[in-house]
């Protein structure tokens, strides 16, 4: 059975991103075939494709960490033909070929069940970021976040991570503080639930290793001197949430706020984690998601359209989410 899919190769020095013509013989075994009709962009996507990291354990590969759509066969008893369901994380578009394709082949414990009403497409509009949002969000509140702590920092936030987590956070009665290098998407920022928008500027450079307190929590995706900054001014006993690189994988940081502040950071995992966390991620983002908010937030973009939106991800122009529209 042909379908077309976003081909990685290398060969050496030789690296190529192309839409290619593939067949059902190609895929890697596994116990279900799903016919793949939506799919997202994200960053870890994006340095796949561009090849600007590591990220792909091997060649070729078809890229995206997300899929969603419909079975179309199943070996395993606990899938059927026509179950709607997503599969994210576990290697896709890393070590196994992923959901930009029309078709994948996964191990029958991957999938989840699309439930609560949500569809394909809102599923994929959420997509790991928002996913990843809400396991931040969940852990903060496992740890002992509550409303009326204090504030909550968001850091990235017109990004995809940032924009669904500001929604989830507003929508549950925190007040988010939102920080950005694009200050001309205040008004966004504010519209998805954000009580104050700040400067990524002041986060971004080296700072002081023990700062002024500002807030009891963080939603980090950026990592770098933005993190350690934002860990230097949580309030004492407060809550970091690290689960991104955009600014980089170091961490120029001292023990500071652990030791004088008893801060913890939480370091949030969104590929290896276990079904019961996905499945309780993805069903609190059912309730939680305002459908409005989520179609100001997402971009449609066919799968032809996926490579030079990769390039405009990496270099900060898109806001919120990328919706790849496979089928």
């Amino acid at each position: 059975m042909p379908f077309t899919g976003l081909l990685l190769e290398k060969a050496g020095a030789q690296f190529a991103a192309s839409i290619h013509s593939l067949n059902e013989s190609d895929l890697p075994p596994g116990e279900v075939l799903i016919r793949v009709s939506h799919s997202t962009l994200n960053y870890k996507d994006a340095l796949a494709i561009q090849n600007r990291a590591p990220v792909v354990r091997n060649f070729p590969m078809v890229a995206g960490v997300d899929l969603a759509g419909v079975v179309e066969a199943s070996n395993d008893a606990r899938w059927k033909s026509g179950d709607a369901v997503l599969v994210n994380g576990w290697g896709l578009g890393e070590s196994r070929w992923g959901g930009l394709a029309q078709l994948c082949r996964v191990p029958a414990d991957f999938p989840i069940r699309l439930s609560g009403g949500m569809t394909a497409a809102t599923a994929m509009a959420i997509g790991t970021a928002g996913y990843t949002a809400m396991l931040c969000v969940n852990a903060l509140e496992r740890s002992g976040l509550r409303t009326g702590m204090g504030d909550v920092l968001v850091t990235g936030a017109a990004g995809g991570v940032g924009s669904i987590a500001i929604n989830v956070l507003a929508r549950l009665g925190y007040r988010v503080v939102a920080s950005t290098g694009r200050m001309t998407e205040a008004d966004y920022l504010k519209s998805l639930g954000a009580t104050d928008v700040i400067d990524r500027a002041e986060l971004s450079a080296a700072g002081k290793p023990l700062q002024k307190e500002r807030w009891i929590a963080v939603v980090d995706s950026v990592g770098s001197h933005t993190l350690a900054n934002a860990c230097a001014g949580t309030k004492y006993r407060g809550w970091v949430a690290a689960c991104g690189l955009a600014q980089g994988m170091d961490f120029p940081a001292t023990v500071a706020p652990f030791i004088l502040r008893g801060v913890s950071l939480l370091g949030i995992d969104s590929v290896r984690a276990p079904v019961v966390e996905r499945e309780a991620a993805w069903k609190r983002l059912a309730e939680l998601i305002d459908p409005a908010k989520l179609a100001l937030i997402t971009r449609k973009i066919s799968l032809a359209e996926a490579i030079a939106a990769s390039a405009e991800l990496l270099a900060g122009k898109v806001r919120g989410r990328l919706l790849v529209e496979v089928g």
